[in-house]
């Protein structure tokens, strides 16, 4: 099991931040623009921790050994069905330099997109924190 799942499934977040490099790329399902940098990443998903309801990872593809790693998962946001895929590029140091996720269906897309809206203040506000601490 990929350590970042056992931080996620035992909703660590500490150890979960702890597995990004500083260079870390974050590709959202609802945003173009991909977030760079580790104090962006992390707060983004400490808002998904929050979002998320029932969150379970249901299939993990990709080799202990390797470099890219797939946690398929199953969530509710809003009453809404999500169906997604975490991709993880991880560094030489075994740290994730780029993450990706993908959601399905539209509806569900949808109702992540506006309940992280909802925490884009909190979410700017915790990056900002967190890169002034560095």
């Amino acid at each position: 099991m990929h350590p970042f799942r056992q931080a996620v499934e035992a909703r660590d977040e500490q150890a979960l931040i702890a597995l990004l490099a500083d260079d870390v790329v974050f590709n959202s399902p609802v945003a173009f623009k991909p977030y760079p940098g580790r104090p962006i990443t992390a707060a983004i998903l400490r808002a998904v921790l929050r979002v998320f309801e029932d969150f379970r990872y249901e299939r993990e593809i990709g080799g202990a050994d390797g470099a890219d790693h797939a946690l398929v998962f199953r969530a509710k946001v809003g009453g809404r069905e999500v169906h997604g895929c975490d991709f993880l590029h991880v560094n030489e140091a075994g740290l994730i330099d780029e993450f990706t996720v993908m959601v399905r269906p539209l509806s569900g897309a949808h109702a992540l997109a506006e309940a992280m809206g909802a925490q884009f203040e909190r979410i700017t506000a915790e990056a900002l924190a967190e890169a002034g601490g560095q």
